[in-house]
């Protein structure tokens, strides 16, 4: 009968020790888990930062194109008025000298 009681025991400390390695297991698991999701979790906020960061430029981008070319516009409307302005001054040139000649 000793014996029976002898081998219970140790079949108990082995059990304990069996939940014991089960439970740090867990435990483990668990720290490993939190962890993934903190990195996880860092890592889609980086990548929605760099999203937003992203949008802004695109903005900056959308509106320089639009300042660009409205200034090109501009700039092809003041080159038309001075070509018109050089026309009229060419052909005001060109009936003085022909008035100039016929007072020779």
């Amino acid at each position: 009968m000793n014996k029976e009681l002898v081998t219970l025991a140790a079949d108990g400390s082995e059990v304990e020790a069996l939940v014991g390695a089960v439970g740090a297991a867990g435990v483990f698991a668990l720290l490993i888990v939190i962890v993934w999701q903190l990195a996880a979790t860092w890592r889609a906020r980086m990548l929605a930062a760099r999203e937003e960061q992203y949008k802004e430029l695109a903005t900056k981008y959308a509106q320089l194109l639009e300042d660009t070319v409205e200034l090109q516009r501009r700039t092809v409307e003041e080159q038309r008025q001075t070509l018109d302005e050089l026309t009229q001054t060419r052909l005001a040139v060109g009936s003085m000298e022909k008035m100039m000649r016929e007072i020779e």
